[in-house]
């Protein structure tokens, strides 16, 4: 191993991992985007059914348990990880929920989700998901060069 790469590694003990970090509070700030361009619109009674009420609440179990994985990632938490990528899937799956109802629904002769603001709330998505899952594949990766650099280290001192 070179000795850059050491001194890399051997940093990582005691700094923060903010990539991952950053990019998962990336993730939140798209997520927000879509929150506010879905909530603002109001076309006839669409916006208040139960589907919408569910679509909040997920939305702020979303907004905290990114918050808690942009937290748990800085001190290389690898369990983070995988509940990055499950909201990350999540935010896959929102875009054939709502998004795609509300697009496809006429109510009195007018398209609740106009084609500009549907293809807007799938780029957020998509962004917010991918800014998920590459904050994921980046902790993962720094996560086990540590572990095993640090293995290496308790190995030299024994």
């Amino acid at each position: 191993m070179s000795e850059d790469r050491y001194t890399e590694l051997d940093r990582m003990r005691f700094t923060k991992n903010t990539l991952s970090s950053r990019l998962a509070l990336l993730a939140i700030l798209f997520d927000v985007l879509f929150f506010v361009s879905i909530y603002k619109s109001d076309v006839d009674k669409y916006y208040y059914t139960i589907l919408i009420g569910g679509s909040i609440i997920y939305n702020l179990v979303f907004l905290l348990a990114a918050f808690l994985c942009s937290e748990g990632v800085k001190n290389y938490k690898i369990s983070y990880s995988w509940v990055l990528i499950a909201l990350g899937i999540g935010q896959i799956v929102r875009i054939f929920i709502l998004p795609m109802n509300a697009h496809n629904t006429v109510n009195n002769d007018v398209t609740v989700m106009g084609d500009a603001q549907f293809i807007r709330l799938i780029v957020y998505l998509i962004l917010s998901a991918l800014c998920l899952f590459a904050s994921a594949y980046f902790n993962i990766v720094r996560s086990r060069a540590l572990t095993k650099h640090i293995a290496a280290l308790e190995a030299q001192q024994a």
